[in-house]
């Protein structure tokens, strides 16, 4: 057996090499004749990051689907869940067949809306725009799944999905046109800067869930006969810690991706300046709800909240700002977005997850900071730059505003007008997953608990 052992093993090398050869001598004489040149190993390269930043921005959606369901009541989270999946499967259909070719048709309009031929832009079939489509159906998407949050708990899901076809297919794109897509934002004398959508995502999405909370009204019992706001706790803080945590690997793909390539591009320094405003807006929302009589606790759910604001704040001037910058703004957007949902809850807007104040306030807050700390093009009032950056951006802000704010509250009011936009106050009470969708995320819990005013005080 010993004298054989050795022969037999070389015909198994000999015969595994011969197979070998055969079967990879094509693929490297195909390899060797094509000879890419260096532009198409970095073409290959940069599409390979874009796409994969891509998908990390998709896995956002399960993270704005944990973060609702935690913030809000056991009896609404099937109704959660479907209205963050359906949001960005309708939203990729109208993105593909309308929104994509608003935002970057061939041609601009007047710097107000893009256009092109039918399959060039609209209904696109051109897979040379295969990674672009799929890297900006994912940010429009994130602006459309903000609303859902903020009009959760008793809105009608057929009139949240008709809502869904005008900001990804109408809304979201023309303001993305102004920006990125060759629109009057981005050929300003001192052009507006908005890296990866401080202003032309989130804000976009916090406009809307302002218009559609005001067109909505507040959830019942959320307000006493004296007007003064009632706590109705969410469900699970596990579930929306663990929605935070997959945003925040989520905005790496969201910031990182917005270079939109890897080959010579420092999306590392993006990364980091993401990393520390995150940390620095949960930080300060933690110690300023700590310090603040109305909470007087360090609380989880502004904790929470505080590094969502901090990674919108960062999201415009992620390329722009140092490592001190990027502090700074996750600081400050940590601070005011504590203050901001105690003021929105004051003034009888209901908004169960605090959309408004993350996405909204400190989006405003996040592209007004570049013009005060834009160190990369030295554009900064606050590092010497002037004020010519500062307006571009409070031109931008102003804008995104006025755009969505009338666009949405057409929109809401017009399905409220029409089909309704709220569910009965039956339906309400009852919970969403039931009479909206006949099923529950928790059956077996729901049906051993004999008093539901355990876990809703308004049951």
């Amino acid at each position: 057996m010993d004298r054989e052992e050795g022969p037999l093993r070389k015909r198994r090398v000999l015969t595994a090499g011969l197979v070998t050869a055969a079967l990879m001598g094509p693929l490297a004489a195909s390899a060797m004749a094509a000879d890419p040149d260096t532009k198409t190993i970095v073409t290959a390269i940069d599409a390979v990051w874009v796409m994969l930043a891509g998908a990390l921005v998709f896995l956002m959606q399960a993270g704005f689907a944990l973060v609702e369901a935690g913030f809000t009541r056991a009896k609404n989270t099937a109704n959660i869940a479907m209205k963050n999946f359906m949001d960005f499967s309708i939203g990729a259909l109208v993105y593909w067949a309308i929104g994509f070719g608003l935002a970057y048709g061939g041609s601009t309009l007047g710097g107000f809306v893009a256009y092109g031929g039918i399959g060039d832009a609209f209904f696109l079939s051109d897979t040379g725009q295969s990674t672009s489509w799929f890297f900006q159906v994912v940010f429009a998407a994130t602006a459309a799944t903000i609303v859902s949050g903020a009009m959760a708990e008793r809105t009608k899901f057929s009139s949240y999905l008709m809502y869904t076809v005008f900001i990804s297919g109408f809304i979201y794109p023309i303001v993305s046109h102004w920006a990125w897509g060759g629109g009057f934002l981005s050929t300003l004398s001192t052009p507006y800067i908005d890296f990866a959508g401080s202003g032309v995502v989130h804000l976009t999405g916090g406009v809307a869930a302002l218009a559609g909370v005001l067109a909505l009204g507040p959830r019942i019992g959320k307000y006493d006969a004296n007007g003064k706001a009632q706590p109705i706790p969410g469900h699970s803080l596990l579930l929306a810690t663990t929605g935070v945590f997959l945003l925040w690997f989520g905005w790496y793909g969201f910031n990182g991706g917005s270079t939109l390539g890897a080959v010579g591009k420092d999306f590392s320094s993006v990364i980091v300046t993401t990393t520390l405003a995150a940390a620095a807006g949960g930080t300060a929302a933690m110690f300023t709800a700590w310090a603040y009589p109305v909470y007087g606790k360090p609380d989880p759910g502004m904790t929470l909240n505080g590094c969502l604001a901090g990674l919108v704040g960062i999201t415009a001037g992620c390329a722009s700002v140092d490592n001190l910058g990027a502090v700074i703004i996750g600081l400050v957007a940590g601070v005011i977005v504590v203050f901001s949902v105690v003021i929105i809850d004051r003034m009888q807007i209901d908004d169960p997850v605090g959309a408004i104040s993350v996405h909204g306030v400190a989006g405003i807050w996040g592209v007004l900071a570049v013009g005060l700390l834009d160190t990369v093009e030295g554009t900064g009032l606050l590092v010497g730059g002037g004020v010519d950056q500062l307006i571009s951006q409070a031109i931008g802000v102003v804008s995104i505003v006025v755009w969505t704010f009338i666009t949405s509250s057409v929109v809401f009011w017009a399905i409220r007008l029409t089909v309704g936009l709220r569910v009965h106050p039956e339906a309400e009470i009852a919970g969403l997953d039931r009479i909206e969708h006949g099923a529950e995320a928790y059956p077996e819990f729901m049906e051993q608990l004999a008093e539901p005013e355990v876990l809703d005080p308004v049951a």
